[in-house]
């Protein structure tokens, strides 16, 4: 025993009253030619066996580590949102991260604006709900999008002015349905 602590090999060697063979290679009495894995030259495993231990790993994670069907749910909601059709208005101001604080205001509203071509969506976000304005106005649908439960739309007004009563929790986005036309924000967190 204490040959192999001083890097001596096992051949032959007895260990708690057994046998032990140096074996590393798989093969019976053979020697460790430096390579690990299966596969071929390099320690690289073949597609074979790639493929078939990803599918075996895919299996076993889904046994004992199965998805939870709310996360599919917003998996497939994401999905729907890549609609070909659909823009993506950029967020080119937060007031998180673009406008000076002021002192003594502790619980100020998070203002947001949104810009896709000649639209744009200012919004103010405060813990009672969604406060906003399509500019310039016109005739939509606005929705938001956070979580697995689907969105509620609301109607913008004649002058492009939109409320939603309920606060996003998480991370949110905006639909917008004008016409033909259909408008997703960013994802942000609330």
């Amino acid at each position: 025993m204490d040959d192999a602590l001083n890097g001596e090999g096992f051949d032959g060697e007895e260990l708690h009253g057994e046998e032990v063979r140096g074996e590393p290679d798989g093969e019976p009495g053979g020697a460790f030619d430096g390579q690990l894995g299966d596969g071929p030259a390099g320690g690289e495993p073949d597609d074979g066996f790639t493929t078939a231990l990803e599918e075996e790993l895919r299996q076993a994670a889904a046994v004992l580590d199965p998805m939870p069907p709310e996360l599919l749910q917003i998996a497939v909601d994401a999905y729907a949102l890549h609609d070909l059709e659909a823009r993506v208005a950029e967020l080119t101001f937060d007031s998180l991260v673009d406008a000076l604080p002021v002192r003594g205001v502790t619980d100020a509203p998070r203002m947001l604006t949104f810009t896709a071509g000649e639209v744009t969506v200012d919004v103010e976000v405060t813990s009672e709900g969604l406060l906003g304005q399509l500019l310039p106005p016109r005739p939509a649908g606005i929705e938001i999008l956070s979580g697995p439960q689907p969105g509620t739309p609301v109607t913008v007004d004649e002058m492009g002015r939109f409320t939603i009563d309920r606060p996003p929790s998480g991370p949110f986005a905006l639909r917008l349905r004008t016409g033909s036309d259909v408008i997703t924000t960013e994802w942000l967190r609330a």
